[in-house]
């Protein structure tokens, strides 16, 4: 320019851009290397849960139902099965399905009630509360009592299923393991669905389905929470490879070829669809009043679980007689999954008339038993709920329709699809759990067809009463939504000029420094050189532990203390960026400089500012607009 000549400033470097990739690449792998490494952790310890839970539960099984009622359901093709502890050759005695339930009801409600209540009822909407309301903390006891109480209940004829309880251990250790790792509250609640969708995925063979169950059961509207989908699937895969190590990889029921290929048959599965609506909204009213009135019951909460029980053995051991001593109708206790393992295969000697008894019956029976505070899932329940009611469907269909319903088990998995997608309002990771259960890929549009429309027909009303309607009404996504507020906020307008801001210079002594900070509002003051360009910040904090030792203060320059690694602000940040920087730096005030490539300092904000505002937008109050005391 001297020259007269106006010539363009000089290139820049042409690899400046690696430090910066290097930088970004490292920051990003250690907060997704970080999320990845617990969902791994995670996965393992739920795979390893859903072993020791489904070990406990046979045990309880065998020594209660088996060895002292002498009743042995049928168990669906691929469940695990322990070899007999002892032998036993007890004579069936049905009385005892009253009084065997009775005790383990009594043994259930002394160990939830005496050391964690929270692990009453059916486990998955305890998580679902934590989720939303507490910050997805859950205490380190509960999976533990979790664990025995559920076994206790379902392994002496409670009538409910194990996703519950081994979701509420998976989440359990996801909550346990972000407090370790202190990771933030957002975090904590993606490993506590993330635990949930693992445990899910163990039980069921479901790896899948575990992963979108966790991500869809938060919400009664077909909503997803996306940031949990990517660990639950990592959980989830884990969890299943770990859980089939010990039991295998086959599916929970084995199924006989069905295929679709007639779209005439989707008038059927219309009306089934409309059955499950309905029936799904007879099962939640039952349920959700039966556990009502147990809650008013006057009697001590340990023996509301007990009193649960003895009246659904005396339903189930009634049904028992009424049904001319058909064993078949007992799957209204326990987990009853043998009964759809007999109608897949369709047997001759399950007719459409017992499939609606154990199907009404099984409403009355889980009510009671989880209701009451006894401890099960209820999506076991659910699915032969939903799979009787559908095979019966079925059956009536084959005997009038054979060739649009040549398959009456069809109806049963169909059955089982759609009336939990109704009654947990769940029709998508539903479609699939159920598939996956089966191994029936080839009915997966039918599938899809019933659990939408079965969910579109349902009610409100869901099994899970901590759902909540979205995500805008999550208490757990209050303050995201007004991150959109905060973006048209800049920092310049919570800026405190340079020439405001105490200055520091790398060469100033302990002592300068403590007299500066002394006379400052503000904890953290900047470090500059000569031409006001940022170096770095000293903490009040760090500048009074180094003052601790006072024969090494006169030897401690600003430049030994400062930090350097602070992300400064620019006045163009928005708030919402400003409260990103806060948190990552952990600084209660941060500078702000010109730009990226110019450092000079411009002034300082204080947290507290950018805090202050954010409330006042959380309770609708405008930037500068008083906060009443």
């Amino acid at each position: 320019m001297a020259d007269g000549i106006l010539r363009p400033p000089p290139p820049s470097h042409p690899f400046r851009w690696i430090p910066e990739f290097l930088e970004l690449g490292r920051q990003r792998f250690r907060t997704q290397g970080r999320m990845l490494g617990s969902s791994v952790v995670v996965g393992v310890v739920a795979g390893l849960a859903a072993v020791a839970f489904s070990i406990a539960c046979d045990v309880v099984v065998q020594i209660a139902l088996e060895g002292g009622a002498g009743y042995h359901a049928q168990a669906p093709d691929g469940e695990p099965k322990l070899p007999p502890l002892l032998e036993l050759t007890t004579q069936f005695r049905p009385w005892l399905l009253i009084l065997i339930p009775t005790i383990g009801g009594l043994i259930s409600g002394f160990v939830v009630f005496r050391f964690a209540p929270e692990a009453e009822g059916h486990g998955t909407d305890a998580v679902i509360a934590a989720y939303h309301h507490h910050q997805g903390s859950i205490r380190p006891r509960v999976p533990v009592v979790k664990l025995i109480a559920s076994a206790v209940t379902i392994g002496t004829g409670g009538s409910g299923g194990r996703e519950g309880p081994i979701a509420q251990i998976g989440a359990g250790f996801g909550s346990l393991l972000a407090n370790l790792l202190h990771l933030r509250p957002a975090e904590r609640r993606i490993l506590l669905a993330a635990g949930m969708g693992a445990g899910i995925a163990a039980i069921f063979r479901a790896p899948l389905a575990g992963a979108l169950f966790a991500a869809e059961v938060l919400y009664r509207s077909p909503e997803f929470e996306p940031e949990v989908i990517i660990p639950a699937g990592i959980a989830s895969v884990v969890s299943y490879c770990t859980f089939g190590a010990f039991f295998g990889f086959a599916p929970l029921f084995s199924t006989p070829p069905m295929t679709f290929v007639n779209p005439l048959q989707l008038g059927p599965y219309f009306l089934l669809a409309v059955l499950m609506a309905v029936l799904a909204m007879f099962h939640t009213r039952t349920f959700n009043g039966i556990t009502y009135i147990f809650r008013r019951l006057g009697i001590p909460v340990y023996f509301k679980p007990a009193f649960g029980a003895l009246l659904s053995g005396a339903l189930a051991v009634g049904l028992f007689y009424v049904a001319a001593q058909n064993q078949q109708v007992l799957c209204v206790l326990s987990f009853g999954y043998g009964v759809l393992q007999e109608g897949l295969r369709h047997e001759a000697s399950l007719s459409a008339v017992i499939l609606i008894m154990i199907a009404l019956g099984k409403v009355f029976t889980t009510a009671l038993t989880i209701g009451s505070g006894g401890s099960g899932g209820v999506f076991g329940p659910s699915i032969v709920i939903g799979g009787c009611a559908g095979g019966a469907f079925g059956l009536f269909f084959h005997e009038f329709w054979p060739e649009l319903v040549p398959h009456p088990a069809s109806f049963m998995i169909m059955g089982m699809a759609g009336f939990f997608a109704a009654a947990a309002k769940t029709p998508f990771s539903t479609l699939l759990m159920v598939t996956e259960m089966t191994g029936g890929y080839e009915l997966l549009l039918p599938a899809l067809w019933v659990c939408a429309i079965s969910f579109l027909l349902s009610d409100e009303q869901s099994l899970y009463t901590s759902q909540v309607e979205n995500r805008a009404r999550s208490p757990a996504h209050q303050g995201s939504f007004v991150r959109d507020v905060l973006r048209d906020i800049s920092v310049r307008q919570f800026l405190t000029p340079a020439n405001k801001v105490p200055l520091i210079h790398p060469y100033e002594s302990l002592g300068s420094i403590l007299d500066r900070l002394g006379e400052s509002t503000f904890s953290v003051l900047p470090v500059v050189d000569d031409n006001s360009r940022l170096l770095g910040v000293v903490n009040i904090e760090e500048a009074h532990l180094a003052s601790q030792a006072p024969h090494m203060s006169k030897l401690i320059l600003a430049e030994d203390m400062m930090r350097t690694d602070i992300k400064p602000l620019r006045p163009e940040y928005s708030l919402d960026r400003a409260q990103e920087l806060f948190i990552q730096n952990d600084l209660t005030a941060l500078p702000v400089v010109k730009s990226r490539d110019d450092p000079t300092l411009v002034g300082m904000v204080r947290r507290s500012d950018v805090a202050m505002t954010y409330l006042r937008h959380v309770h609708g109050r405008r930037v500068g607009e008083a906060v009443a005391p």
